[in-house]
């Protein structure tokens, strides 16, 4: 539905002198929906993100967000200087720079993401998961209903990516909100979202994820990296055909 859309890209390119960055991309984002965006290196899956985010200007094209749009943002990686001390809770407090974020955001935010213990800890003595839990904490305290998410799952484990990928689903389904990430981990992120981009400087091919990974604009990328990895198993409320719309909701027995 239209009045659900969050976010909506038309016909965006950007050129730098005569290389193209990006060609014609239409996408948009609804309410609920956890769409990803995957690509080789070099593919302009962060360029693309910069231009929704309004960090970049199009070389045509147009973004468009809906008048209640609030965008929490969640950056590929942090460089911190390990020599400075910076607990957790200082760093949480210059999420907002319209406002000053307290003590009881700080907690709910951190709690929701299972770190709540960590407020008083200094940045520098966490791990690589509980970084990225800090980092889904600070998008969180402004109360987006966008989640916008850089490779979240950067520089963790296996077990700690797979987490990952269901605490960010488990916060969609928890607040409504809508979320669009960044992913080169296939097989994880596969199953754990709606929809599908597959991003080589233009849209190779979208949609499920099961029809993604059997087109062949995908296989030719990727060959067929998740063919060991069981089918999509991502469930809510609500069904999908094989272009990645929303069928008639229905409620689905546990």
């Amino acid at each position: 539905m239209e009045e659900d859309i969050l976010l909506k890209a038309s016909n965006l390119s950007l050129k730098d002198g005569n290389k193209v960055l990006l060609d014609t991309i239409d996408l948009s984002i609804k309410r609920r929906e956890i769409v990803t965006i995957i690509g080789p290196n070099g593919a302009g899956k962060t360029t693309l993100l910069n231009i929704l985010l309004g960090l970049r200007k199009p070389s045509a094209g147009l973004v468009y967000k809906s008048a209640n749009c609030q965008i929490g943002y969640m950056p590929q990686k942090i460089q911190l200087n390990p020599l400075l001390p910076l607990s957790v809770e200082h760093f949480l407090s210059l999420a907002s720079t319209h406002s000053k974020t307290s003590i009881a955001q700080m907690h709910v935010a951190l709690k929701r993401t299972g770190v709540d213990a960590l407020l008083k800890t200094e940045m520098a003595s966490l791990s690589g998961g509980e970084v990225q839990r800090v980092l889904l904490a600070r998008a969180l305290i402004r109360k987006p209903n966008l989640l916008v998410l850089d490779e979240p799952v950067q520089g963790v484990d296996l077990k700690g990516q797979d987490q990952l990928y269901k605490l960010i689903s488990d916060i969609r389904d928890e607040l409504g909100c809508g979320v669009l990430m960044v992913s080169h981990d296939l097989h994880l992120v596969m199953a754990s979202t709606d929809n599908v981009i597959c991003l080589n400087q233009h849209i190779c091919c979208h949609g499920h994820p099961e029809s993604v990974s059997n087109h062949p604009a995908y296989i030719e990328l990727f060959g067929n990296s998740i063919s060991h990895v069981a089918a999509y198993t991502h469930h809510h409320d609500h069904d999908h055909n094989l272009h990645g719309e929303v069928c008639e909701t229905t409620l689905k027995e546990k």
